[in-house]
């Protein structure tokens, strides 16, 4: 019923997609979670008032989810680099230094698109926030499950930037990447935490 080709190259040996391409998957999927409370939400009487605030939403997220999606492929193609540079011959000097200086330029690109998963999950929250708060009651469990997806997205995404980060000889640019990466994740956590009590006590 469903196509599982993404799931099954997880499963895979091949060394992508990895943990950064599903954390844009969960993205993805936290950003349809909230689309779909919105789209049942519009057209009805008792949620007339937020209508016009709930359709702009969803325009939002259908721009976050495609981005998402799209950041799924890139960090495959990201990796790439990073990957050719562990094969690098480095019998001589000349060959290490060589390996190092592609080494350092890969491990920046491969922090570029967790970092920006991690932001657009950010931007994602927000409307799972809104909507959990004004859309449906009868979807509300589905905004607490997309606030869950949310936080893992932003969590996994995190832990490539840190792997990396860790690789880097410029330690001011790791610490900067380190610092915006626990920032968010931090803040993810309070929110998404925040969402779910909100989801659970409105259910239960």
């Amino acid at each position: 019923m469903y196509d599982t080709s993404f799931i099954d190259e997880l499963a895979s040996a091949a060394p992508t997609p990895g943990g950064g391409g599903a954390s844009a998957y969960a993205g993805a999927l936290a950003a349809a979670l909230a689309a779909m409370v919105g789209n049942l939400t519009v057209g009805k009487k008792s949620y007339a008032d937020v209508e016009d605030e709930v359709r702009s939403s969803l325009v939002r997220l259908d721009a976050l989810r495609a981005r998402l999606v799209a950041y799924v492929d890139e960090d495959a193609r990201a990796f790439e680099p990073l990957a050719a540079c562990y094969r690098m011959p480095k019998e001589t000097s000349e060959e290490q230094a060589a390996k190092n200086a592609a080494l350092q330029q890969a491990l920046v690109a491969a922090c570029e698109v967790p970092l920006a998963i991690m932001r657009t999950v950010e931007a994602v929250v927000d409307e799972i926030d809104f909507l959990a708060r004004n859309g449906s009651k009868l979807a509300r469990s589905d905004a607490g499950v997309a606030a869950t997806f949310a936080r893992a997205a932003i969590e996994g995404a995190s832990l490539n930037i840190f792997i990396n980060a860790a690789s880097m000889d410029d330690e001011e640019r790791a610490a900067n990447l380190r610092d915006e990466a626990l920032a968010l994740v931090e803040a993810a956590r309070v929110r998404c935490c925040s969402l779910f009590d909100f989801v659970m006590h409105e259910i239960a």
